[in-house]
């Protein structure tokens, strides 16, 4: 995958930066222990079947463990969650202290009061560059509480104050 291209790496985040994404913590036990981390790179994929996609850097610490397991969950934090998104950022720490979260079905962790959750299956992980594209196939899911989102642009978290658009 070799490209002709050339930028540098504050150009390609500066712009890149302008696409609004959510906040997810993507989550597993590792070994008996739960384990996570922030991710902002997720994504439906397909509809039938249901699959989805996580970006993990390849330097990811946590994410060895999670793909051990074979399964994870995806908890779409809430406009209010943004120390938890912070904690799960943060390398050397225990990121589930003070943290409250339940078992998925499958005893996976879900962070309490997320907007959502997905629980997947890893099915295939795609070398790209400095990051793997997880795919994984839906194995449950489920709608929380009606909040504003947690969103992440130009390189902050921002509160959505969600208002439809009008359409004409």
């Amino acid at each position: 995958m070799k490209n002709s291209f050339s930028t540098n790496v504050q150009d390609y985040k500066t712009v890149l930066g302008h696409f609004c994404t959510g906040v997810t913590v993507v989550t597993s036990i590792d070994r008996g222990d739960p384990a996570g981390f922030t991710c902002q790179s997720f994504s439906a994929l397909s509809l039938d079947p249901p699959l989805v996609l996580v970006c993990v850097r390849k330097e990811s610490a946590t994410w060895p463990g999670i793909r051990r397991s074979g399964l994870f969950a995806v908890s779409v934090l809430a406009a209010d969650q943004q120390a938890i998104g912070d904690r799960f950022a943060r390398s050397g720490v225990d990121r589930f202290a003070g943290i409250e979260w339940r078992p998925s079905p499958a005893g996976i962790p879900l962070i309490s009061g997320a907007l959502a959750w997905v629980e997947c299956s890893v099915v295939d992980e795609i070398d790209a560059g400095d990051h793997n594209v997880v795919v994984a196939a839906v194995t449950g899911l489920e709608a929380g509480r009606a909040h504003d989102p947690l969103l992440f642009y130009r390189g902050r978290y921002f509160e959505s104050g969600m208002r439809e658009a009008v359409t004409g």
